[in-house]
């Protein structure tokens, strides 16, 4: 396993994340564990979750799951540099969710207790809260600092001026802010390349794609069509809004005998602001798919190729888009 610093931070992380959103309403716990095993014996020791995962209201149904794997023991808790977020919604009452002070709190305490731990290495904000000042927001997370709940701060879905006005209201205060931005980012979604990866770039965060797959559309969606396995009805739409560049690249992937699960992954891993896509495997065999991405680096002729069948934005801005 390949390790990197998590943005500017000396925190090392794997350079694959084990994503946890499938254990609970697609993995049963017994399958959970024995994947969560399996990644930490192979050198994956970053592990992302969220206080809503799970998808029963209030319940922290994955992170409970994690708790019970890491009230086994044997050094779980240790090895393991853990992520969670904070932001939706959790409960009834009108302060269950979002970016307050008193939100943030109470979020923090209820994941400690189902993840069965003291603290929490990266506590990520799970979307921008327009309603909540930052100055109220870095006021709760320096104060989870300080008592020793959490160690670094992160963000998810933030735009990249979402992050400049955050990284400009911790200098104020002289807090470290935010250290890395959980962002969509794959083949067939690149956006972010217009602002959000160049603002990681210029404030030292480390960028943690999600949906590295595009939800099975990379992961060799027409080849399973073929073997007929049948896709959900938003797979299907997705895919027919997307046939011709599919075909394309899974065509070069059978060309380069790679698996597309593969070439996404790598392709990823060649951008020097990613530090980890997070990958979400349902089985064993999942999670050793995806370990070959570190092992077979993408070379800069394939790397071209697929920009043309991905064209991405066509840059970073200003210049994307002006003279």
């Amino acid at each position: 396993m390949n390790y990197t610093r998590l943005g500017r931070t000396g925190l090392k992380v794997s350079r694959l994340c084990l994503g946890t959103m499938n254990f609970g309403p697609l993995t049963h716990e017994p399958d959970s564990f024995a994947i969560m095993d399996a990644a930490l014996e192979k050198g994956i020791q970053f592990f992302d979750t969220a206080d809503v995962y799970g998808w029963k209201l209030g319940e922290g149904v994955t992170e409970k799951i994690v708790g019970r794997w890491f009230a086994q023991g044997g050094g779980r808790r240790e090895r393991v540099v853990l992520a969670t977020k904070v932001y939706n919604k959790m409960g009834e009452g009108p302060n269950d969710r979002g970016l307050s002070a008193r939100h943030i709190r109470q979020a923090c305490d209820a994941s400690l207790k189902r993840l069965q731990t003291d603290y929490i290495d990266l506590y990520q904000m799970h979307h921008v809260d327009p309603e909540a000042p930052w100055e109220e927001i870095w006021q709760a997370m320096e104060l989870l600092v300080r008592q020793g709940k959490v160690l670094y701060i992160g963000s998810s879905n933030f735009a990249a001026w979402n992050i400049a006005q955050a990284q400009g209201a911790a200098a104020a205060r002289h807090f470290m802010g935010l250290v890395s931005e959980q962002s969509l980012y794959n083949l067939n979604a690149r956006m972010i390349e217009l602002e959000v990866i160049p603002a990681c770039r210029a404030y030292g965060l480390g960028l943690i794609p999600w949906s590295p797959l595009a939800g099975g559309l990379l992961g060799g969606v027409l080849q399973k069509a073929k073997e007929g396995r049948r896709a959900s009805d938003r797979m299907r739409e997705t895919l027919e809004k997307n046939r011709a560049k599919i075909e394309a690249y899974e065509k070069l992937c059978a060309g380069i005998g790679r698996p597309p699960a593969e070439v996404a992954l790598a392709w990823l891993l060649r951008n020097p602001v990613v530090t980890a896509p997070i990958i979400g495997p349902r089985t064993i065999e999942q999670l050793d798919d995806a370990l070959k991405a570190l092992e077979n680096p993408l070379d800069d002729a394939t790397a071209k190729r697929l920009d043309a069948i991905f064209p991405g934005p066509g840059g970073e801005a200003p210049m994307a888009y002006a003279w």
